[in-house]
């Protein structure tokens, strides 16, 4: 199926079926393209790789009551952190260079431009949740190590053990895989028009101790404009960093782009101040305050999902490499 102007001609693949609140549609060859155009009337939320459909389902479920975009953002997030069979997120997820696993999440409110963040966050299961605690009940942004896990303590959070026998054989085996940078990563709009991000993620598996990528940092792995947008990002950390990417797509659709357009332009800069960069896998998603959405990638392979309360989609990203 050819996509829309703006979006290229990735593949556009339906999701039926996937919750109550949800009318999902099944996309067919009709004449009826509405649906491709990058824009979804009331609530939307994108997230990150397949595994977002899921948290997609209970984002949607929130907006579609009323509910806020930062409750959506966190409660989608919750559902990928508690999931064993994400390695690369929360519970299950694979462990730094000691077998220990080392969480990172940051979450941002466009209403009041708030955000809270956590790193190398051990035994809590759910980073986003202390992340919004820090938000909401401390005059800081971000806390790290030890220094986290006593907070998420003191407000109640219980100790989890994270290592779940299948990713501790992959560490005593070894197999690093350097490309699986699967973060969660979500950006909401309500029925407030009001914008939300979020993302969480264990990180680069067989990291050293200690070790922070983007996804906690405001401006790398997500940042939010209620006045403009939201974007998230995914993928090698240390590259992600380096150029504030979530930041500069918001910054790209402030001066008009669409949010496609807007991921494209920051992946671009990346590949081309540094040629080294398209050796790398990062991925881009943004949404704008009308409820435009759009994603890229450096290479091939990664996919995003897309919902509003009628519809729901799993879209492959074009990429700024062919």
């Amino acid at each position: 199926m050819k996509a829309a102007a703006g979006l290229g001609l990735a593949p556009v693949l339906a999701r039926s079926g996937v919750a109550a609140v949800l009318s999902l549609l099944k996309f067919s060859q009709s004449n009826d393209r509405s649906h491709m155009r990058g824009k979804f009337q009331g609530p939307v939320v994108i997230s990150t790789w397949p595994f977002g459909e899921k948290a997609n389902e209970t984002a949607m479920s929130i907006l579609s009551r009323g509910e806020s975009c930062l409750d959506a953002v966190e409660k989608g997030i919750n559902v990928i952190e508690a999931d064993p069979d994400v390695r690369s997120v929360g519970y299950g997820g694979l462990p730094n260079a000691d077998g220990v696993v080392e969480l990172d999440a940051a979450i941002m409110s466009g209403l009041g431009h708030r955000a809270g963040s956590v790193a190398a966050l051990q035994r809590i299961m759910h980073p986003i949740s202390v992340a919004r605690k820090v938000m909401e009940l401390t005059p800081h942004v971000m806390l790290v190590g030890e220094g986290a896990l006593r907070f998420a303590l003191k407000n109640g959070f219980k100790k989890t053990n994270l290592l779940t026998p299948k990713s501790k054989q992959h560490w005593l085996e070894w197999k690093a895989r350097r490309d699986s940078h699967d973060t969660i990563g979500m950006v909401a709009l309500d029925l407030n028009g009001n914008l939300a991000t979020g993302c969480s993620t264990s990180g680069l598996a067989w990291k050293l101790p200690g070790r922070v990528g983007d996804s906690p940092l405001i401006g790398a792995g997500l940042y939010v404009d209620n006045d403009v947008g939201g974007a998230s990002a995914t993928g090698f950390g240390e590259e992600i960093l380096k150029y504030c990417a979530s930041f500069l797509v918001v910054e790209h659709m402030r001066s008009g782009m669409a949010p496609e357009e807007a991921c494209k332009a920051v992946l671009k800069r990346i590949t081309t101040k540094d040629p080294k960069n398209k050796g790398v896998q990062i991925g881009l998603i943004a949404l704008n305050k009308n409820g435009q959405w759009g994603g890229a990638s450096i290479k091939k392979g990664f996919s995003f999902a897309v919902a509003s309360p009628e519809m729901g989609i799993l879209k492959e990203a074009d990429s700024v490499l062919l």
